[in-house]
């Protein structure tokens, strides 16, 4: 398959990447490309490098021209030097293999499961946004890496399993405190797109699974994300979000209560989305009320988190007594971060 977004440039464009490519695959220290302007050739650059995960060791460049040429010279700067970029090379192409080597004859759903639960559960968000954990060096060799690192990840190991996916990347929002692009992926799954945001998921989980973000469609994704920069395909299928796959997501307000009870025989804890209408102020408190009242019924107590703008709700229950509360989720609001 085309990498996606070389299919979505024009000719010009898709020889200025081949170019591109070439050079950075070889190691060059520079090479000439048709001359264009330079915010074209920063995109061209940066969805190359959307397209191409594995080109981990170059995350910018610089150019120069003289007036009346129509070339332009290319430095790239790469992180490291060559042989310790061949080293890493050799290092990240091996535990791809390995990782992706588990689930190999599993079917599209559980390998996409398998790798989200793999960020989910071994990969650690990086407060200090060190260089290589904008690359798939921090999530796949040191565990930890911002949302660009694990939106790359995913890719490259959708890549191994032969499962079309794109990392999607959205604006910054000052307006919203939003202050840095955020990328997670769009993957296509039994010929359907869905969105797929690891890095909120991971946020909200520590540690653990959460599937709050798990094969979103635009109208649901969009409730908590900026609009994308780059055009990606339109994601218009809901029926196999995570929680309406597992009957995780309830329509009536018996099912919550049932459920309940459930968990607190099983000792477990219950994460189930809402979809019984608009999840309201006064739906929550009917909801929560449902929820206590199990608790009380099996002399429990009840804690729950609650992510408002995906409506899912979150239930701990503990036998001793614990404050009753509810904590609203923020899935790394402050935190959106892949660069320009």
């Amino acid at each position: 398959m085309e990498p996606y977004y070389y299919s979505q440039m024009n000719k010009q464009q898709q020889r200025i990447y081949q170019v591109i490519k070439s050079g950075l695959e070889s190691l060059s220290q520079s090479f000439d490309v048709q001359r264009v302007e330079g915010r074209e050739l920063s995109d061209i650059f940066y969805k190359l490098r959307l397209d191409s995960p594995e080109i981990f060791y170059a995350p910018t460049f610089h150019y120069s021209f003289y007036e009346d040429s129509t070339r332009v010279k290319i430095k790239p700067d790469y992180l490291f030097e060559k042989n310790k970029i061949r080293e890493h090379q050799m290092a990240m192409s091996s535990r791809v293999e390995k990782l992706a080597r588990v689930v190999k004859d599993k079917n599209d759903w559980e390998k996409e499961q398998y790798i989200h639960d793999f960020i989910c559960e071994n990969v650690t968000y990086d407060k200090l946004k060190k260089q290589y954990s904008h690359e798939i060096l921090g999530p796949l060799g040191q565990g930890i890496g911002v949302c660009e690192g694990i939106a790359k990840s995913v890719k490259i190991l959708c890549d191994k399993l032969s499962i079309p996916c794109i990392v999607a990347i959205s604006e910054n929002n000052p307006d919203k405190n939003i202050k840095y692009r955020h990328a997670w992926n769009v993957i296509q799954i039994n010929g359907v797109w869905y969105h797929l945001d690891a890095t909120f998921d991971n946020s909200l989980g520590k540690k653990e699974a959460r599937y709050d973000y798990f094969n979103l469609d635009d109208k649901s994704i969009f409730k908590d994300h900026e609009p994308v920069i780059y055009k990606v395909p339109a994601c218009s299928e809901g029926d196999h979000f995570y929680y309406k796959e597992k009957k995780l997501s309830f329509t009536k307000q018996e099912d919550v209560a049932k459920r309940c009870q459930q968990a607190i025989k099983k000792g477990k804890v219950l994460t189930f989305h809402w979809r019984g209408g608009y999840l309201t102020k006064a739906v929550l408190e009917e909801l929560l009320q449902i929820i206590a009242d199990a608790a009380g019924e099996k002399d429990s107590y009840s804690q729950v988190s609650l992510n408002w703008a995906q409506a899912v709700i979150r239930v701990k229950f503990f036998k001793e007594q614990v404050k009753d509360s509810v904590k609203i989720e923020d899935a790394y609001k402050e935190e959106n971060d892949a660069t320009p």
